[in-house]
């Protein structure tokens, strides 16, 4: 969003000369002035009608006082910022015009480059003022976009990320079962709290407590002074260090190692840290988000976790619900996906979802939770090329669940009195699956619930290649 840097300016004052040096002056910087001549009773609602971003206005009128119009102004709400202007030092007039509104006050004779430094600030202070009001609807609309879904169960999760991130806490614990989009919900609080900035202005950065041993943590987290150790060939920042002022995402904390736990403690309570080798306690001012699949209660009593890094941790937490507990979220969450995949991968052909295949979805347990949905979409998205996705697309675990009608349930294959070679019928039946896959032996597959090994060999076997 894109806002002029110059202004509308409606000079009031009763001396022509002094209105005409302003206008000259203001015109000079691109500025739009207005110094019409009117009587006072029209001053206001010529002001409300022409909208100007700043009013001039002289307290000492001919005929009615300064005061008495500013008064009006912010009386009838209007949005223009308000100048007063006069030959009164008196520091109790200042005083009253600064407590009925008005943004600044000039002592006449003033100097015209003081002016234009007060407008110029102004409009900056305006133009911040619009980016931060229309990043925050943005991002506001954003945020409600990532975390699709209008269950009961999603709306109050919502509800509870905007609080939490609205309220900018310094630390917050983000449990749920894997696939069930806590990071997503991190960077949900960050944005919201940081006001849309992107990693640009208000870093994000997010480490997997799982992913490296522990001294290599611990160097990542808090970072060494050259020669801390062999290889601490120079000096390194951590990754607190270099969120500073935004936030640091520690994801499945429930397998950080004691000793790391005890120092992160003291840098959520103290607010610094010290390099590994170093002496220096370096302040940094980060939101630490830290989540996890496991039960950190019982990791406490097994001892592998810090009751009292929990209990830090734990003053501000979020549930993460399965997907099997919100199953209203999940034809919102597939046609998400869907739309997502078939841009990506230019696939214009397939539309939606049959009443039958969301049923299917809708039904399934989903262990994998909405990575594993997110996951089931892509491969139909590159495989399928049918305008709708039916049940035979699903995978075999969602198509075919117990109750759930078979695509064969009411399909006897005719055995003649003759009889028949079973090789015969199992060259047909591989035969039958590829043409209706296209060739596509995945599918072939998939028709048939073979591995792609055993389609592979039956097609070697019965030479079907060609």
């Amino acid at each position: 969003m894109k806002m002029r840097n110059r202004a509308k300016v409606f000079v009031i004052d009763d001396d022509a000369l002094i209105a005409a040096m302003i206008a000259r002056a203001l015109k000079g910087e691109g500025h739009e002035v207005l110094t019409e001549s009117l009587s006072f009773s029209d001053i206001v609602r010529r002001i409300k009608d022409c909208s100007p971003d700043i009013v001039l206005l002289d307290i000492s009128l001919s005929g009615r006082s300064g005061i008495e119009i500013l008064e009006e102004i912010k009386e009838e709400r209007i949005s223009s910022e308000v100048i007063m202007l006069t030959s009164d030092e008196r520091v109790e007039t200042a005083v009253k015009c600064m407590k009925l509104g008005a943004v600044d006050y000039l002592t006449k004779p003033f100097n015209l480059d003081e002016l234009k430094i007060i407008i110029r600030n102004l409009l900056e202070k305006k133009l911040l003022r619009h980016e931060v009001s229309y990043l925050r609807k943005v991002y506001s609309e954003l945020f409600d976009k990532e975390i699709i879904g209008e269950s009961v169960i999603t709306r109050e999760l919502k509800e509870k990320v905007g609080r939490i991130a609205r309220a900018r806490v310094p630390s917050i614990l983000i449990t749920g079962e894997s696939g069930t989009g806590k990071e997503l919900v991190a960077r949900c609080i960050h944005r919201v709290m940081h006001g849309g900035c992107s990693n640009g202005c208000a870093p994000f950065v997010a480490v997997n407590c799982t992913a490296l041993p522990e001294h290599l943590l611990e160097s990542e987290l808090f970072g060494h002074e050259r020669g801390a150790f062999t290889d601490a060939k120079s000096e390194k920042k951590g990754l607190f260090e270099l969120a500073d002022g935004g936030t640091v995402l520690l994801d499945e904390i429930g397998d950080m190692r004691p000793n790391l736990q005890s120092k992160l403690l003291r840098v959520l309570e103290e607010r610094t840290l010290r390099r590994i080798g170093g002496r220096d306690e370096i302040p940094v001012e980060v939101t630490v988000i830290a989540t996890t699949n496991r039960n950190l209660m019982q990791a406490v009593e097994t001892g592998d976790f810090r009751l009292d890094l929990l209990y830090r941790l734990n003053t501000f937490s979020l549930t993460v619900p399965p997907l099997r507990e919100k199953r209203e979220d999940i034809p919102a969450l597939a046609r998400h996906f869907l739309g997502h995949f078939t841009r990506q991968y230019n696939n214009r052909t397939v539309k939606g979802f049959s009443r039958e295949a969301e049923d299917l979805l809708c039904s399934y347990d989903w262990p994998g939770n909405i990575r594993e949905l997110r996951n089931v979409i892509e491969r139909i998205v590159v495989l399928e090329s049918s305008e709708l996705i039916q049940p035979l697309h699903l995978p075999g675990e969602i198509a075919h669940l117990p109750g759930s009608r078979s695509r064969t349930s009411d399909y006897r294959f005719p055995l003649p009195d003759s009889g028949l070679s079973l090789e015969e019928v199992e060259r047909e039946l591989f035969q039958q699956a590829l043409e209706k896959a296209k060739g596509n032996r995945t599918l072939a597959a998939r028709l048939l619930q073979v591995s792609y090994d055993t389609l592979r060999y039956h097609v070697k076997k019965f030479g079907l290649d060609a």
